[in-house]
């Protein structure tokens, strides 16, 4: 069974065809800058399973397009992966945000599309833009059946003292205002493999997993459910990011929109695309380049660094008290995976609670395994993520 993985972002569309009879992905790309006017043009990258790359710059109006794309890539006699479109048994997207209706994956009719149009106001950064693309899928491959995954479905176990805000209870019962988490997807995953790493049962192992990248998340896991997590009604919430602000006082809205003489919509796009690492820096929210500039004696930079690895450090410290017994802390993502370095400042000081990092990984740019010394009491893993496989797995399931 072939599965076809879709991500869509407002200007860009990743994929990963995977051959599930052994994980195998036979091509994978991204189209970039959909719809895009500016200096740098829009285009099309498409790698084969032999890990040939190719790049094609074009106009890229709207989805549709760039699809259209990808398919002519995937069908291509010499480079494709695939002689017909009927190959492909399923398509699944990544969903940030299902709102209150969704909680577990589901197959594309009208119907889901109709009230899933409705969870809109739940991540108005991202989910018309899944809409695009799964209308896109729809017009090219119509007779292909696709699936949603909802990052949002594995953090439906948080109970309600965790999820529910302390705002009049009147509001999650009129708009379902409460905490639905983000990066589910990636959590699940690797709740799965750190079963497998620590050669127990999902259903008995409690972990904390630190989704690490340009936005990162963390997630408290009690025998295999989540129970808690960073992000909260949207992706704003939680850790400082690549340029969000994560955790801050509400009123520092009222404050800076009344001194900015600013409107929300405006103090909104502060807080989402110009602030966590790239608003104290002034520079980038890159973390690898945050480290070149601390190299060169760059004090702002260090001091984005050091906040992203404190904000990190408390909550796996409240983390730890919510499940009482932890199994294992594991990073993954972006700076998760190839940062350890800054994962060492991320438990600095928690010996005392049993946390002791093995700083001889600190030169290692990229490591997977145990990163805990032979006597800390909480082992700590990188375990790299894979966010395709998961969605393709659940897409496969469905599909059958």
């Amino acid at each position: 069974m072939k599965i076809l993985v879709v991500n869509c972002g407002s200007s860009s569309l990743k994929y990963q065809l995977i051959d599930m009879a052994n994980d195998e992905v036979l091509a994978s790309g991204k189209c970039d800058r959909i719809g895009v006017k500016g200096i740098e043009s829009p285009f099309v990258e498409y790698k084969n399973k032999n890990g040939e790359k190719f790049k094609k710059e074009l106009d890229l109006p709207n989805h549709t397009v760039a699809f259209e794309e990808v398919v002519k890539y995937l069908l291509d006699e010499k480079i494709g992966a695939i002689k017909d479109l009927s190959e492909i048994n399923g398509i699944g997207h990544r969903i940030v945000n299902g709102g209150p209706k969704f909680t577990e994956s589901v197959i594309v009719t009208d119907e889901v599309m109709e009230e899933y149009t409705k969870a809109i106001e739940y991540a108005p950064l991202h989910n018309p833009a899944h809409i695009q693309g799964i209308n896109a899928c729809t017009k090219i491959m119509p007779n292909i059946p696709q699936v949603l995954v909802f990052d949002t479905s594995f953090h439906t176990t948080i109970p309600d003292k965790a999820a529910i805000y302390a705002i009049p209870y009147e509001y999650y019962e009129k708009y379902g205002i409460k905490r639905y988490g983000a990066h589910g997807t990636s959590h699940k995953y690797i709740t799965k493999q750190a079963a497998k790493v620590l050669g127990k049962n999902k259903e008995d192992i409690n972990i904390i997993s630190c989704h690490l990248g340009n936005g990162a998340s963390i997630a408290a896991v009690k025998n295999g459910k989540c129970v808690d997590t960073s992000m909260g009604l949207t992706p704003l919430e939680g850790l400082v990011m690549g340029t969000r602000s994560g955790d801050l006082d509400p009123a520092v809205l009222e404050f800076v929109m009344k001194k900015e003489n600013i409107n929300i919509d405006e103090m909104m796009t502060i807080l989402n695309k110009k602030s966590g690492l790239l608003g104290i820096s002034g520079i980038t929210g890159d973390i690898r380049d945050l480290k070149g500039l601390i190299a060169k004696g760059n004090e702002k930079a260090k001091l984005a660094v050091d906040m992203f690895a404190y904000r990190v450090k408390k909550y796996i410290g409240s983390y730890m008290a919510v499940l009482g017994h932890v199994d294992a802390i594991i990073f993954e993502g972006g700076i998760g995976e190839h940062n350890p370095d800054v994962l060492s400042k991320c438990v600095e000081g928690l010996e005392e609670f049993g946390i002791k990092f093995d700083n001889s990984h600190n030169t290692d740019e990229m490591y997977e395994g145990i990163i805990s010394t032979p006597d800390s009491k909480i082992k700590m893993y990188v375990i790299p993520t894979n966010e395709e496989l998961e969605i393709a797995e659940e897409t496969m399931e469905l599909v059958k």
